[in-house]
């Protein structure tokens, strides 16, 4: 392939590097890789070699100064490559010299006259288009002439050129000069620095890109790894904003916790802060986390710093998650390390290394407050601050557990990461009457309605689960003074339900009395209105008779 100025590249197949480069080494010419011993540069050349066999189908001829085939065959085992597969096949060439500053004659121009012709057959032999040298020392120990010497280096370069051998050579590196020789890093187009550096009793691997001709390249330093993946190396420092958005909920295996927020559970994507003293459940609420997700059938990656693997699910079981049936079915990857085993950049690249590889949807980190005494404290914040923007940009959710001392203030954390977090729950033991209860505060969640209201934090064997705390003249009460005062309150609630049944039957009896009163008053109206008409009645039935008496008087007195 070619990069931005034309320039042809062959990518090595190194994790990160070919990226870093745009594309590779510089195809035909040859790299310098050097560096102190012990820091990677014959696994490097090693690597560039056999996935340019394996998956760029470019046979490759290394040339070994010092170590015997057998031995390079047993050291890249380590990586997981299979020289010796590759030698039968006849896509690879090891070709064993050994030097032996007695037996060689400086003759001018023909000093190595013998290595040209056994490298040109090797090349010939496979169709060769790629060559490891390691280490050029050796191969110019026995040149005692600095003259003949500078001309033996440039003739080689020169002649790898002409054979159009993409090629990496090896060195170690010098006293004031990036070699020993001073001259292989001038007439190579493409140096690269490997560096094994011991800070503070903690080692790191760093890489830079001191020269590379016809392109641009990166200045800074790389961290990189050598582990049973192989040789890696991560451009932590490219690292951008480009954050993906989700309108996604995810679950926090809480269903209390979910409700607390409008449409139940965090932004997928988000980065969330669990902070908290000592035993205040930092990590069962990010085991909650864990098994939610893989519920949903999704993969997680659990990066623990106090705990191994065996610890955090026996402890788990306590509160109802089994992590052991995640970690069996592969949906969960357990990764226990001291923080102190690693540099700071180290551990950013086994993490950034992980999730590239596993690709999950959600990301532990417990507790980064472990390296506080790793590095100083903007040290530590920018290693965070890579990996929240990584993971944002590959939109994979992130909870970071942070202990707090018991006399930190309540909203600060140590590595100044509250800001960046677009969560944070605040995790509390609280002491009331000689007994501490658990609170949960959730302080912030950017883009979402939350509650504001505190929470009584309570595991059991059933989970965990946040119950409302009793709010009273005195405060928010939790524990067994929350239980005292509902059950003072339910006392106090059936005295008044008593006392209210009881002024309800004197009421309704007084009622019942006055009704009755009324009912003996209106039977008693109601008879006298009855007498009142009979009087009236006889009245009128007398006055009539008298008047009927009357005119049957006066009739019988009438004269005819």
């Amino acid at each position: 392939m070619s990069g931005p100025a034309g320039i042809r590249k062959s990518r090595t197949g190194i994790a990160g590097f070919d990226e870093l480069t745009l594309g590779g080494l510089p195809t035909g010419r040859p790299t310098l890789v050097c560096g102190s011993a012990g820091c990677g540069k014959t696994l490097f050349a090693a690597t560039f070699l056999v996935h340019g066999v394996k998956d760029f189908d470019e046979p490759g001829v290394f040339v070994s100064f010092e170590e015997r085939p057998v031995d390079i065959i047993d050291n890249v085992a380590s990586l997981g490559f299979h020289l010796d597969d590759l030698i039968e096949e006849g896509r690879v060439v090891i070709e064993h010299i050994a030097v032996d500053p007695s037996e060689v004659a400086e003759i001018g121009d023909y000093d190595l006259e013998g290595l040209f012709l056994r490298l040109e057959l090797a090349i010939d032999t496979i169709g060769a288009k790629r060559v490891v040298l390691d280490t050029i020392e050796s191969l110019f120990s026995a040149f005692s002439n600095p003259a003949i010497l500078r001309a033996e280096i440039r003739r080689l370069f020169d002649w790898l050129k002409e054979k159009g051998m993409t090629t990496v050579i090896t060195g170690e590196r010098g006293e004031g000069s990036l070699t020993r020789q001073g001259l292989e890093e001038y007439v190579s187009d493409c140096v690269l620095l490997l560096d094994h550096r011991v800070e503070n009793q903690i080692s790191t691997r760093r890489l830079r890109i001191v020269k590379y001709r016809g392109t641009n390249h990166g200045t800074n330093e790389y961290p990189f790894l050598i582990d049973e993946d192989g040789f890696s190396v991560l451009p932590v420092s490219a690292l951008g904003l480009s954050h993906k958005i989700y309108d996604e909920r995810i679950s926090t295996g809480v269903a209390d916790l979910d409700a607390m927020l409008s449409g139940g559970g965090f932004h997928r994507g988000s980065s969330i802060l669990v902070s908290g003293v000592a035993g205040s459940g930092k990590s069962s609420l990010a085991a909650s986390f864990v098994d939610a997700t893989c519920r949903a059938g999704e993969s997680v990656i659990y990066f623990s710093f106090e705990e191994s693997h065996e610890q955090a699910t026996r402890n788990m079981k306590s509160i109802g998650i089994d992590l052991g049936q995640w970690m069996a079915s592969g949906q969960l990857k357990y990764i226990a390390t001291r923080p102190t085993f690693y540099s700071l950049e180290m551990h950013l690249a086994i993490v950034l290394r992980e999730v590239i590889k596993l690709k999950p949807s959600l990301v532990i980190l417990d507790p980064i407050s472990a390296f506080t005494e790793s590095g100083e404290r903007l040290e530590v914040q920018g290693m965070l601050l890579r990996i929240v923007d990584f993971l944002k940009s590959r939109g994979v959710t992130g909870v970071f557990t942070h202990l707090m001392q018991s006399g930190d203030n309540l909203i600060k954390t140590d590595a100044g990461l509250s800001s960046l977090m677009d969560a944070w729950i605040l995790l509390l033991n609280r002491e009331v009457n000689g007994e501490f209860n658990r609170e949960l505060y959730l302080l912030k969640a950017r883009g979402m309605e939350h509650s504001n209201q505190v929470r009584e934090f309570v595991m059991s064997r059933s989970g965990i689960s946040l119950l409302p705390p009793y709010i009273g003249e005195g405060g928010a009460l939790t524990g067994s003074a929350r239980k005292i005062e509902e059950a003072r309150q339910a006392r106090l609630e059936t005295e008044r339900r008593i006392e209210a049944a009881r002024l309800k039957r004197e009421i309704e009896q007084r009622h019942r009395r006055n009704r009755a009163q009324i009912d003996l008053l209106q039977a008693e109206s109601a008879a006298d209105q009855i007498e009142l008409d009979t009087l009236k009645k006889r009245e009128e039935d007398y006055l009539r008779q008298i008047e009927q008496d009357k005119r049957d008087l006066e009739k019988s007195r009438r004269v005819s």
